[in-house]
């Protein structure tokens, strides 16, 4: 089974609406590595490892003190549309004026923080806020480093707060949502508190980088807690070519906001890079690893500009503030079903249980639990058919309970769902993961050459390439067989000790790409003996179905 054997490293998604790399996109793709609620899919600071499972963590808001009443509705006015994609199911709830009045706001600095509405039900807590910082030029954006809940006697309650904020180019202010997976038992008291605001800006440095050279580069940074940065290109293939970089730095605490990369410029033009980078990585050091793609025809030697581009905290505004708040879910708990259903997630799957599955005026959780820690469900496309409609949704890790993983589905505008509602859960492509560590495959002749083994591995042609470049060793495998789905980590065996490959590159199962390299430092001797601890066979055809809910009854429940 997939486990995490290091911290998770956060992943920047593009963001399809905003050009790429435009700074305002940069952080609501940050955004989206944030999730709804207190388990992770977030912001700040992007995490995974090879064919791992990938937690989003939340991002975090701030700003807070100085209470003062404003108009009621006002939010429900307010034009949140854009903010709102893909929450159809909150935009629903404020259309039925189920939204709960704040109107609270806090000024620092000349800077303004309203809480507008409140969402409460059965499944999350979400509040919608505006902050108003004056004008903002295109490289700038404010952001808040944290927000947490305390209790009515100022106690802190367990659980993470994502936050989404957008900017709002034609009013000239943000739009935000806070959200969380605490809801209140009844008529509760709570306390918002936000730790500091801060103002980034997006900065580039020049380097000068050579792509032909296939051979370890590195570059002085000076900057912003940033040491240096280390490059070394690999081509994969005729149209693909990765840039693996590492980025030390003497302050640690900047790799949660500095988001360092390798942007490429032709005639003053930005290159869009290929999609599948992966970025923040641990490199077991305390450094920022990454792995950036691109089109060799895109950035040929000679005719490219690459720079560093990072992003530098310009001004704070100090907290923490607090807002004092009374939440309730009283007005959603009349459309609320909540339904035990301790299914297995196929026939004969003991591992990963549908357990319960809770439908409010504004979402649909299923809930599925695992036998380990942040384990992976086989099934990599999901999704729940409602009524004969297809909604699909996220996939989140609780940090609370490592053993529990949401699938949340926004309830559209138009859906109406009652007990008597069919309810299927469907997953597709299956990825299935093989642990043999006893197999093991003999590497001979290593020198500077590249020498290739081709190998069997579960039935499928698996081709090793090796080569020293330096002292050190490199072993890249893959598959022409788009079945086979890739080797986790190697390691070698030396009489009884084993050394552990670092892994370059930072796939995902059901990706399509099998390609991976791992690299042995200072590795010495001529011959090696390389076992794995995992690989994965892809099944894109292969579906399974279960039933939540069947169909109409004579309950005659009505549909919420």
């Amino acid at each position: 089974m997939k486990r995490l054997e290091d911290e998770l490293r956060l992943r920047l998604n593009d963001d399809a609406q905003v050009p790429y790399p435009d700074f305002g996109a940069m952080w609501e793709r940050i955004e989206k590595t944030v999730p709804a609620g207190p388990e992770i899919s977030g912001t700040l600071t992007p995490a995974f490892v090879r064919k791992r499972k990938v937690k989003r963590i939340a991002a975090a808001a701030t700003l807070g003190a100085l209470l003062v009443a404003a108009p009621v509705y006002a939010a429900i006015h307010y034009d949140l549309g854009y903010l709102l994609n893909g929450k159809s199911g909150i935009q629903a709830a404020l259309e039925q004026n189920m939204g709960q009045t704040l109107e609270q706001s806090v000024t620092r600095e000349g800077i303004t923080m309203t809480l507008r509405t409140a969402i409460v039900d059965d499944n999350r807590t979400v509040i919608l806020y505006t902050l108003n910082a004056g004008f903002r030029p295109p490289e700038e954006f404010w952001n808040f480093k944290g927000f947490s809940l305390r209790d009515a006697e100022g106690k802190p309650i367990e659980a993470e707060v994502s936050n989404l904020l957008r900017w709002d180019a034609p009013n000239q202010r943000y739009y935000g949502i806070l959200e969380t997976d605490w809801t209140p038992s009844h008529n509760t008291r709570v306390q918002l508190v936000a730790e500091e605001l801060r103002k980034y800006s997006q900065q580039e440095q020049e380097i000068n980088l050579n792509p032909a050279s296939k051979e370890p580069q590195s570059f002085n940074i000076g900057r912003e807690g940033m040491q240096k940065i280390k490059i070394q290109p690999f081509t994969q293939g005729t149209d693909k070519m990765m840039f693996a970089s590492t980025v030390t730095f003497d302050r640690p605490e900047v790799k949660s906001w500095a988001f360092p990369q390798i942007v490429a410029y032709r005639d003053g033009t930005e290159v869009r890079p290929l999609p599948g980078g992966t970025f923040g990585t641990p490199d077991g050091n305390g450094n920022y690893s990454s792995q950036q793609y691109f089109d060799p025809k895109d950035i040929p030697a000679g005719k490219t500009v690459f720079k560093l581009q990072y992003t530098r905290i310009d001004h704070t505004v100090d907290g923490p503030w607090t807002f004092d708040l009374q939440l309730s879910k009283k007005q959603m708990q009349s459309g609320t079903i909540q339904t035990a259903l301790n299914l297995p997630l196929e026939a004969g799957d003991s591992v990963n249980m549908l357990e319960k599955m809770v439908i409010t005026p504004t979402q649909i959780r299923l809930v599925i639990r695992t036998l380990e820690k942040y384990q992976e469900i086989p099934y990599k496309r999901y999704s729940l058919e409602v009524g004969g409609r297809t909604l699909e949704g996220p996939r989140y890790y609780s940090i609370e309970d490592p053993y529990r993983i949401s699938l949340r589905i926004e309830r559209p505008l138009d859906l109406k769902v009652s007990k008597d509602t069919p309810i299927v859960f469907v997953g597709k492509y299956k990825v299935t993961v093989h642990e043999d560590k006893q197999m093991s495959f003999q590497l001979t002749g290593i020198s500077g050459k590249k020498r290739t083994l081709d190998t069997t591995i579960g039935g499928y042609p698996v081709t090793w390439t090796y080569y020293k470049q330096g002292a050190d060793l490199y072993v890249e495998t893959g598959s022409e067989d788009a079945r086979f789905g890739g080797i986790n980590q190697t390691y070698i065996m030396q009489g009884k000790e084993r050394l552990l490959g670092k892994q370059l590159t930072a796939n995902f199962t059901g990706d399509g790409n099998n390609k991976a390299i791992d690299v042995y430092k200072n590795f010495k001797g001529t011959e090696a003996e390389i076992h794995m601890f995992y690989y994965t066979i892809d099944d894109p055809e292969k579906e399974t179905r279960v039933t939540l809910q069947p169909g109409p009854t004579n309950s005659g429940s009505p549909v919420q």
